[in-house]
């Protein structure tokens, strides 16, 4: 066994230190403004519920919260008392109760955010801001000429996905996020307090379950608002950053691109049509334009730049005459005022042709050109003429002002607010082709009986040819017609909007890559894919998605077989030799636990990072991350840093979802401080960690461990889920049947089922937010601690301690002692006492058994004999969640139980229910 070696570096991660920033308030000072505000806030709770819900229930309130808080510290002497208080309530007074200490948290949370982003500047002062501490280490470290290259390039696209696990109505949410207004600018207590009753007069729960487009809508809530604010803010920082640093973004970058799946996501939502597509689309858009029409209206009274005083430009000279032809109305309208203000007229052609395309998108009328925009850049062009003619005549610093402002959110924003992603399952594509090619007769087996390699020799050349596989006009056979009427939207999307606006077809469970070219193959029948002709055309990103360990554990070899095959490859090069592969974290973490399924999506990486590399391709990796630990949670900054050497080259998009949107993206200086983190990470990562920054022994030794680990923790992992009754197990001690009823999502919480429970057919998200419910939350931590003993056992102590250095490790670890901090078995014991058969306790003692283990391992690893010992207002602020969390446990509990006693519940209990899962949710945060 070779002996640990140290080899320090600048970048050495601290262990915990991300996740316990990115988790709450650390910090003494702005700890205590905190619980000044939480205690605000609480008091106003507290009087809105004696006079709206009366003193007793008061009373009551504050005899639970007193009991919780003895059961947290004694380790449960006061859990029989809670029970029995609690089970003496009748369905209304239960109903209040839960509403009490669920409000709390949505409370205590928004202020939270608030006092954490405040927290930031405090802790990052502007001269330690990411930007422009990366740029100092850019101008000190980088080549110029590449960091010109990579700002020339760089693309930030955070994309927003719509989960079952954010469990607030957006009408509560609006009313939170004036609450951290008011507390902001410390406004009366009057209008504070307003908010807060308003609050508690407010349902929570939803009184159906939200359709795609009242998705949309939510989403589109804040891609608007990221929109208006937070992104030209920062692409505006990065600019003056950059010149600081003596670099310079070029006119051309989108440094920031918003991305959706809300209204593209089709595996396994039978909600998403190609209608319903196209309808959320237009929402979409119909927020774009009015943000780019305020925008520019406000340009059209400050442009007064008068030709009495300056000179303009030839080239907008000429554009005036051609505005002039192709909208007389417009010319008649404004030339007596403006005829001496060729910016101000400009503008005004510019606002006019918004108003079009504004009217052109909701009617679907036909492109008109010269009166409407066709796309991104038509639109961007007009913007950049009048900077080049100010720029050119004196006006720099006009340019600089809201013009800049106008064209950064142009560029950023398109025509479509943010870019859809379409995902759909690999099945469904072959089941499109088998009607396909059945209706032409021309092979002598049908398609569906092809193997692997035959069909992937059918599509390669298939994909070659410029005939069709059947007539654009009439009648496809289904289900040829259904699937493809979703790449038609996709062509109509780019023509009414721009290629901007949809270019990227994510295919699921792409196990080879027949799965691929079967992508390739129907978009070239839709017209996005023509590589008949030496020029050929591509306006389609086809992107594999990797998301079981076996996928995972293939990907080089996949994607290197893909490359190889020529008309693909040809369309590659249409796409500018880039080539995205996204990475899935929920079923891989679902299927064999979360160390192996990390450490194969590390692996994944270098094999992708290696294969594109040998193909002359950039590599675009596409993270699906979730919000939860779980599901690949935890901070993205440290994540991005953590990730192989030479895998993030200029672009990082990852999805947000679930609570974390709220969470990152309510308030205005946090959804710009997150993106400054991601962006400032990628810049460094694409510059900085382009080489290994550790000799190749040492990454090899670091593997042979990691291997050790991932095998046997695995094996535990399996063992569990494999375990006779743990579906039983599950259903019954979780309230992940509720999930269903709760009205969070338009997609079902299940998978098509075959009548007997089986775990499969139960998707990662519930997975997760079912064991978070009852604080076990066995997906965030289960099997590390076997993994870690196993190989102290094997002779890697040593190395172990070593690895305390590697950045995948140090998140691995800290990422998962964060979720054992929030688990709780002494609360989850009471699950398993009422809810599950005696059959299947036993599973319990294995959860508890590897519990054990892995808290011992972690805190070994940490050298520490408590969690978060680094962090202890953090750790306080968690320990004061578990006392409101509490009440909202043993009530959750005893109303399980009752609903499981009948077959059908009356209303008050079923909302009595749904509001724990609610409460509990905003307590713990990342749940899903």
């Amino acid at each position: 066994m070779n002996q640990a070696t140290t080899y320090p570096h600048p970048g050495a991660p601290v262990p915990g230190t991300a996740q316990a920033v990115a988790a709450g308030v650390v910090s003494e000072s702005e700890h205590e403004a905190l619980r000044h505000d939480i205690r605000r806030l609480s008091t106003m709770l507290g009087r809105t519920v004696a006079r709206q819900a009366g003193e007793e229930l008061l009373e009551l309130t504050e005899a639970v919260r007193r009991l919780a808080r003895t059961a947290v510290t004694t380790g449960g002497a006061t859990d029989a008392e809670i029970a029995r208080l609690l089970s003496g309530l009748d369905a209304p007074t239960t109903v209040t109760l839960a509403r009490v200490f669920s409000q709390y948290f949505q409370l205590a949370n928004i202020a939270e955010q608030l006092h954490r982003s405040r927290e930031l500047r405090i802790l990052r002062p502007r001269d330690e801001r990411p930007l422009r501490t990366v740029m100092r280490r850019l101008a000190a470290e980088a080549d110029h000429d590449a960091v010109e290259e990579v700002l020339a390039r760089a693309e930030l696209a955070p994309v927003f996905t719509a989960h079952p696990t954010e469990s607030s109505r957006q009408s509560v949410l609006r009313i939170l996020r004036r609450i951290a207004e008011l507390l902001a600018d410390e406004a009366p207590d009057d209008e504070l307090h307003a908010m807060v009753d308003a609050l508690w007069q407010t349902d929570e729960i939803r009184p159906g379950a939200p359709t795609v487009a009242d998705e949309a809508r939510a989403i589109g809530w804040y891609l608007e608002q990221l929109g208006r604010r937070a992104v030209p803010d920062l692409v505006a920082e990065l600019e003056a950053q950059a010149r600081h640093a003596g670099f310079t973004v070029p006119a051309g970058a989108r440094p920031i691109a918003l991305g959706t799946w809300v209204g593209g996501d089709r595996d396994g939502n039978p909600n998403v049509t190609p209608a319903v597509s196209a309808e959320v689309m237009r929402l979409y858009a119909d927020r774009a334009l009015r943000i780019h029409r305020e925008l520019v209206d406000a340009l059209v009274h400050e442009l007064s730049v008068s030709t009495r005083v300056v000179e303009v430009s030839e080239e907008l000279t000429a554009s005036l005459e051609r505005d002039r032809e192709a909208m007389p109305d417009v010319h008649e309208r404004f030339i007596r005022l403006n005829a001496f203000e060729p910016y101000r007229l400009k503008t005004s052609y510019i606002l006019a042709r918004l108003d079009h395309t504004a009217d052109r998108v909701e009617h679907g009328l036909p492109h008109v050109p010269g009166r409407d925009y066709a796309d991104t850049d038509a639109y961007v062009a007009d913007l950049e003429a009048i900077d080049r003619s100010l720029r050119a005549n004196l006006g720099e610093r006009i340019a600089a002002g809201r013009l800049a402002r106008v064209l950064r959110t142009a560029k950023a924003l398109g025509l479509a607010l943010a870019a859809l992603d379409v995902r759909e399952h690999a099945a469904a594509h072959h089941e499109a082709l088998t009607a396909l090619y059945a209706r032409i007769e021309e092979h002598e087996t049908p398609y569906d009986q092809l193997d692997r390699p035959a069909r992937t020799a059918l599509l390669a050349a298939e994909l070659g040819e410029g005939r069709p596989l059947a007539p654009r006009h009439g009648t496809l056979p289904e289900p040829a017609d259904r699937v493809m009427a979703t790449f038609d939207m996709l062509h109509d999307a780019q023509h009414r909007y721009g290629q901007d606006a949809a270019h990227t077809y994510i295919i699921s469970m792409c196990q080879g890559v027949d799965d691929v070219l079967a992508v390739a193959v129907l978009a070239r029948e839709a017209g996005m894919i023509d590589l008949s002709t030496a020029v050929g055309r591509s306006s389609l990103d086809v992107v594999p998605l990797f998301e079981t360990v076996e996928e995972l554990s293939r990907a080089g070899e996949l994607l290197d077989e893909l490359l190889s095959v020529g008309p693909y490859r040809r369309h590659v090069a249409q796409r500018g030799d880039v080539q995205e592969v996204m990475l899935g974290y929920s079923d891989s973490n679902k299927g064999a636990g979360i160390t192996t399924s990390q450490w194969r999506i590390h692996q994944a990486q270098r094999q992708l990072r290696d294969v594109a590399a040998a193909h002359g391709v950039r590599l675009r990796l596409f993270h699906g991350r979730g919000g939860s630990v779980g599901r690949g949670g935890g901070p993205a900054g440290e994540a991005v840093a953590a990730s192989p050497f030479g895998t993030v080259d200029a672009t990082l998009k990852l999805t947000e979802q679930g609570e974390v949107v709220s969470d990152k993206y309510s308030l205005p200086e946090l959804a710009h401080d997150n993106l400054e983190i991601l962006l400032a990470a990628m810049l460094e990562s694409t510059l900085l960690h382009q080489a290994a920054r550790w000799p190749a022994e040492v990454h090899a030794r670091w593997d042979e461990v990691m291997e050790c680990v991932s095998g046997a923790a695995q094996a535990t992992y399996r063992r569990l889920v494999e375990a006779p009754g743990l579906p039983e197990f599950f259903t019954t001690a979780t309230p992940v049947d509720e999930l269903g009823r709760l009205n969070v999502g338009s997609r079902p919480s299940k998978r098509p089922g075959r009548g007997e429970r089986r775990l499969d057919d139960l998707r990662a998200i519930p997975w997760v937010f079912g064991w978070t419910q009852t604080r076990m939350v066995v997906p965030g931590w289960y099997g590390l601690g076997t993994g870690l003993r196993a190989a102290r056992t094997a002779g890697y102590g040593i190395v172990l301690d070593e690895m305390r250095d590697w950045g995948f490790f140090a998140n691995l670890l800290g990422n998962v002692e964060m979720t054992l901090a929030k688990t709780d078995l002494r609360i989850a014991r009471r699950y398993v006492d009422v809810l599950v058969a005696d059959r299947h306790r036993h599973l319990f003692d294995d959860i508890r058994a590897e519990h054990e283990r892995t808290l011992a391992e972690v805190l070994r690893w940490n050298r520490s004999t408590t969690l978060l010992h680094r962090h202890p207002v953090l750790r306080n602020t968690l320990a004061v969640r578990s006392t409101y969390l509490e009440p909202l446990h043993h009530l959750q509990v005893q109303l399980l139980a009752q609903r499981r006693a009948v077959e059908e519940p009356a209303p008050e209990l079923h909302r009595a229910l749904l509001l724990t899962v609610n409460g509990i949710a905003a307590g713990l945060r990342n749940t899903g």
